[in-house]
């Protein structure tokens, strides 16, 4: 696969920390191996006897990220794999372009607490911008919000916990007006049909997509996340990440998973989000209930701590989002089985203070 970079070029090595530049990568025993018809392996201090397990992992999951090419129509170099969901490349990310104590992100809130949580475990200043009161993406305050020792720009669209996705060219905007790198957390970009900045990488190299196979995909369980950008960042992601950082057991269960595809489930997850949308303003304790591009609703009720523990009481646990700015009394409802949200739907109804 070929790419042209024709809109945004941004000098990304200047952007990344001298000795993340200056690192020699862990070479473990296979990248050592090139080629050969081997059958005896006595590299790796690995258990000669094979229980399935045994060996290492591909560390650098090279059939895995073949398949992911190939479904994304995204070239295998521009790819990074990791665990732990999206949260591995959040961190690594902070850790290749931030200099600790000195460079600073911006990112809007309120949104995933996991890139303050980052921020503040590599001692990064993270500055806060509210989003609009309709939650709009407040671009120029955003852009405003940059200084010299800016590195990190992130957006999570669609956003969580607020669930609308962001206009294209406002992400676009944010991508032209800054010289560092925008970070953009597509976690839940299959429920939206409002597209995804992936084919972008290539028109502007300052852009890097987040995906999960935890959301639509659901393999929460899995842990497993992707980064996309352009080779030359994809390169220090790999460097820094930690070797054999995805097990072979999780490596191939992604392969069949990926094979058999999400089925139904994402347009009936879409379904039950349009439903809940239309019928949950009818419960009394129900202010109003905010538009999703994702698999969840954010509903702004009377009273939430008391509706959260009247639920917890009932047997279902929503997540209380009131303490999160612009959000006061609301509640975060992910879509579940249609025996679920039936249920949550009744209980909701039935609720009074």
């Amino acid at each position: 696969m070929n790419y042209i970079l024709i809109r945004k070029t941004v000098d990304v090595i200047t952007l990344i920390r001298k000795n993340i530049l200056a690192l020699e990568p862990y070479s473990t025993a296979r990248d050592e191996f090139q080629g050969g018809d081997i059958s005896v392996w006595l590299d790796a201090n690995e258990s000669p006897y094979n229980n399935g397990v045994n060996r290492y992992p591909d560390p650098h999951q090279k059939v895995l990220k073949k398949k992911i090419s190939e479904m994304m129509c995204v070239p295998a170099e521009s790819i990074f794999v990791g665990g732990a969901g999206s949260d591995e490349a959040i961190d690594i990310t902070f850790r290749v372009f931030c200099e600790p104590g000195v460079d600073n992100a911006v990112a809007i809130t309120p949104s995933y607490g996991v890139y303050k949580v980052a921020a503040a475990i590599n001692d990064v200043e993270l500055r806060e911008v509210q989003l609009n009161e309709d939650f709009s993406l407040p671009v120029d305050k955003l852009l405003e919000a940059v200084d010299s020792h800016t590195k990190l720009m992130w957006v999570c669209s669609p956003n969580n916990p607020t669930g609308n996705a962001f206009a294209k060219e406002d992400l676009l905007r944010l991508a032209d007006g800054f010289d560092g790198m925008l970070v953009v957390d597509e976690a839940y970009v299959d429920f939206s049909a409002k597209g995804s900045l992936l084919p972008d990488i290539f028109l502007h190299n300052n852009i890097i997509v987040l995906r999960t196979f935890s959301k639509a995909w659901g393999m929460a369980g899995m842990r497993a996340g992707m980064a996309f950008a352009v080779p030359e960042v994809i390169e220090f992601f790999d460097r820094v990440k930690y070797p054999y950082n995805m097990s072979r057991i999780v490596q191939d269960e992604l392969l069949r998973r990926i094979k058999i595809g999400t089925g139904d489930q994402i347009p009936m997850i879409k379904e039950w989000a349009k439903i809940m949308y239309e019928i949950l303003p009818a419960a009394q304790c129900v202010e109003k209930v905010y538009p999703t591009d994702a698999n969840f609703l954010l509903v702004k009720v009377t009273d939430a701590n008391a509706i959260y523990e009247y639920l917890i009481k009932n047997g279902v646990i929503v997540r209380n989002r009131s303490k999160m700015p612009g959000c006061d009394n609301t509640l975060r409802i992910t879509i579940g089985t249609p025996e679920e949200n039936q249920r949550t739907l009744q209980l909701i109804k039935d609720y009074r203070k």
